[in-house]
């Protein structure tokens, strides 16, 4: 039982390896993962603030490994091209963008306050 609970986060951390190693948009979140998590620790965030900037941060990578698993498995079902599977990796594309925008909204309700004084 132990056994197969320590390879399911094997299994995990290979599928997030795969989306950073493959997606392109995945080095654009990680870059700003990582420039967000040092803004907020130079500003010094509250733990409330934290919360909602890793909950926005979790969004975008589900949404973005999501969207990799998505097109692997259209690209199985349907390796030539189809107008239908066209549309849904759109959809999925789309889910990631949506949630890249609450991100960055958030982020404005977060850092804006602390960089213009009123926090």
């Amino acid at each position: 039982m132990l056994t197969r609970r320590v390879h399911s986060f094997v299994y995990a951390g290979r599928g997030i390896a795969l989306v950073v190693r493959t997606q392109h948009n995945a080095w654009i979140h990680l870059l700003a993962t990582a420039l967000v998590t040092i803004a907020g620790l130079l500003i010094g965030l509250s733990r409330i603030e934290w919360a909602l900037v890793v909950l926005a941060f979790v969004a975008v990578w589900s949404a973005e490994a999501l969207n990799t698993a998505f097109e692997h498995l259209c690209d199985v079902a349907s390796p030539e091209f189809h107008p239908l599977v066209e549309r849904a990796k759109d959809a999925a594309a789309g889910a990631v963008l949506l949630a890249a925008i609450g991100a960055a909204i958030v982020g404005a309700l977060v850092f804006l306050p602390h960089l213009l004084g009123d926090a």
